[in-house]
């Protein structure tokens, strides 16, 4: 049927070409959501899939979460390495959840979704992940930030000059 899930993804496992890490992680992520998707109860088809589900699977993987997230009540809250454990929550780090969605949403337009109806699209998916990556920025002390790419002047060749 169209609202299956695996689609083209479960041929290629046994076809002799090699994936990519990514295509290979994007194979894994895609099957591992088709599979909360069956085991939710009610079984939820594809098609009937919203962003809102898609919180309710990213909420399920924190989970299996490995990055220590400070309470604001915590003493080491804002603090990137604390020197002492505490009973703060592990959670799946914003970085990891962010790349997930990202395969997820090409995963699924692969798979046959229109991309005006893509869950891992939708407004509230986008505004969950910035809340994710701003309230761990703060317990972590760890800033977010764009990193600007190293430039190597060292083994580029000055510019000619123009006279």
């Amino acid at each position: 049927t169209e609202d299956s899930i695996g689609g083209s993804y479960s041929s290629s496992s046994s076809s002799t070409t090699t994936l990519s890490r990514y295509e290979n992680q994007k194979r894994r992520d895609w099957n591992t959501f088709g599979q909360y998707l069956r085991n939710h109860r009610p079984p939820l088809s594809l098609s009937r899939c919203s962003g809102a589900h898609v919180l309710e699977f990213l909420r399920y993987l924190d989970q299996f979460g490995k990055t220590k997230v400070h309470a604001q009540i915590c003493p080491f809250y804002g603090h990137p390495n604390p020197p002492a454990p505490c009973p703060c929550p592990l959670k799946q780090a914003w970085g990891s959840l962010d790349a997930l969605i990202g395969r997820l949403r090409a995963a699924y337009e692969e798979n046959g979704g229109r991309p005006e109806t893509n869950p891992f699209g939708a407004r509230a998916v986008r505004l969950y992940l910035r809340e994710v990556r701003d309230s761990q920025s703060k317990a972590r002390g760890i800033s977010y930030e764009k990193k600007k790419k190293k430039r190597n002047n060292a083994k580029k060749p000055p510019p000619p000059a123009s006279e």
